[in-house]
């Protein structure tokens, strides 16, 4: 704020500045909702939009029937061990009981004892016709669960390499529609920004500039905070393009602000003192004067050398004396700080 406000006018003005950034928030908070609802305007696609529907079906159910027969065979192996183990237990046992009794019968020779020997011999070979059925079960639904395991991996394979393809489609298609949903961004901001400069440039100091510094900051809010963080990034491309796009375009504005400034206050510095001074508002003047700069040229200047009462810079008077009491002044003061006359215009003769 400038010194030469009044007391009351700096509470107004900083008054108007807090209406400015709370219509700048309501602002922000539209344009956030707006722009956070724009990807609904597009569907919201997954992989199952770009895979083969009726293979990636049928492969699936392959799948779940594999998996049920590899669950079944499973079960059945595991029931057929237990019985193959029972069997091999069985026949062990009928083994050595046999062979304890072959060893009798030989120690005894008794010839009486053939017919047991046969039924003896038979019930072994029964046992090891069970144990060789078991193992026979056991090998078939080994068998079963290698085959189920074979189809269902096959199966496996096959459908990974649809969702391979249909996530090469949907990566493309979501980087279309990631570009899309940032030109819907773009549309929206870029209009903003251009209203904003305008506003800049031609009302900042209107009679409602409260309103008009609130669309300024949405506007930069808008384009740098919900904007610029969505940049798409094909490798990094578009970042830097966009990156160099806009210090090109925000540099050269600088530079011709800069060149325009400067020609401006050439010429403003060979005009005479007495329109120089009309080109300067009062306000300005007391701003620069605080800040200890020459309020024509803006360069540094001791302004606490009462020797000096000239711009060594530009040759704008800066101090003169009160036409009653001869008290030196500031040359931008309207009244004389030391009787209170009004300042004389330096046009007067």
């Amino acid at each position: 704020m400038s010194k030469a406000l009044r007391l009351s006018e700096k509470w107004f003005r900083f008054g108007l500045w807090l209406v400015a950034i709370v219509f700048a928030s309501f602002l922000i908070g539209l344009g956030g909702t707006i722009v956070q609802n724009l990807p609904q305007v597009e569907h919201r696609y997954t992989l199952e939009d770009f895979i083969d529907k009726p293979l990636a079906e049928q492969t699936r159910a392959v799948i779940r029937q594999t998996q049920k027969t590899r669950q079944d065979a499973q079960e059945n192996l595991d029931q057929s061990r237990l019985k193959l183990n029972a069997a091999r237990a069985n026949s062990a046992t009928a083994r050595d009981t046999f062979s304890n009794w072959l060893a009798t019968r030989h120690a005894t020779k008794q010839a009486d004892q053939d017919p047991e020997l046969i039924a003896r011999t038979q019930e072994l070979d029964g046992l090891k016709a069970a144990e060789r059925k078991s193992l026979a079960r056991v090998e078939a639904e080994q068998q079963i669960l290698l085959d189920a395991q074979q189809a269902e991996a096959h199966a496996q394979t096959r459908l990974r390499e649809l969702e391979r393809a249909a996530g090469e489609k949907l990566t493309s298609e979501l980087r279309s529609q990631e570009l899309r949903v940032f030109l819907y961004r773009l549309t929206l901001t870029l209009p903003l920004l251009g209203i904003a400069g305008w506003l800049f440039a031609r009302k900042r100091k209107s009679t409602y500039w409260p309103f008009v510094w609130g669309f300024i900051y949405f506007a930069l809010f808008a384009f740098f905070v919900e904007l610029v963080p969505y940049l798409p990034s094909y490798g990094g491309y578009v970042r830097y393009v966009v990156g160099i796009v806009i210090t090109v375009l925000v540099g050269r504005q600088a530079i011709v602000s800069l060149n325009r400034y400067l020609e401006k206050q050439k010429l403003a510095e060979a005009m005479p003192d007495v329109e120089r001074r009309k080109e300067l508002s009062y306000d300005t003047a007391l701003a620069r004067l605080a800040k200890k700069v020459c309020p024509g040229c803006e360069r540094s200047v001791d302004l606490a050398n009462t020797a000096i009462d000239y711009c060594p810079h530009c040759g704008i008077c800066l101090f003169d004396h009160c036409a009653q009491c001869q008290e030196r002044k500031s040359a931008f003061a309207r009244f004389c700080h030391a009787c209170g006359a009004p300042a004389r215009d330096k046009g007067e003769a």
